[in-house]
């Protein structure tokens, strides 16, 4: 990883769907050059995915919070997997401190956002305790 790389990832990060010529152009490189360091980039894994931002509210998922999860003890790999079953789960990230996992979740309201953490996810077995904490704003990355 080079300053250009990073460029590059700095391009794709504001637009995923920006074509290769463009980020030639931005980044100041050859087209070929740009198309072989993102292919190199995405097949040694530092690009993961290309992805796109959704705007939750407009579809209807206009309520976040972060759920803090407190789990029966070696239960973290089974907790995650019905976690992610959860269509509501946006983040899912194993932590230090007072709860053993965070979870992003999205809903459509107060009583979508209730049901969610009170008769589903509290009364999966590896719960021990929950906190919920409402999102009022987010923002990802330096925008």
């Amino acid at each position: 990883m080079d300053a250009v790389d990073r460029a590059i990832l700095d391009v794709l990060r504001d637009d995923s769907r920006t074509s290769i010529r463009d980020v030639a152009t931005r980044v100041g490189i050859s087209r070929a050059n740009a198309y072989a360091r993102v292919k190199r980039m995405v097949d040694t894994k530092v690009i993961r995915k290309f992805t796109v931002d959704v705007d939750h509210a407009a579809i209807g998922l206009g309520l976040s919070a972060y759920v803090h999860v407190r789990t029966k003890q070696n239960s973290w790999k089974s907790f995650r997997k019905k976690v992610w079953e959860l269509e509501e789960a946006a983040h899912v990230a194993l932590v230090t401190g007072d709860f053993d996992c965070v979870i992003l979740v999205r809903a459509r309201d107060a009583d979508h956002l209730r049901e969610l953490v009170l008769e589903r996810i509290q009364a999966l077995p590896e719960v021990v305790a929950t906190q919920t904490v409402l999102v009022f704003e987010e923002h990802v990355g330096p925008s």
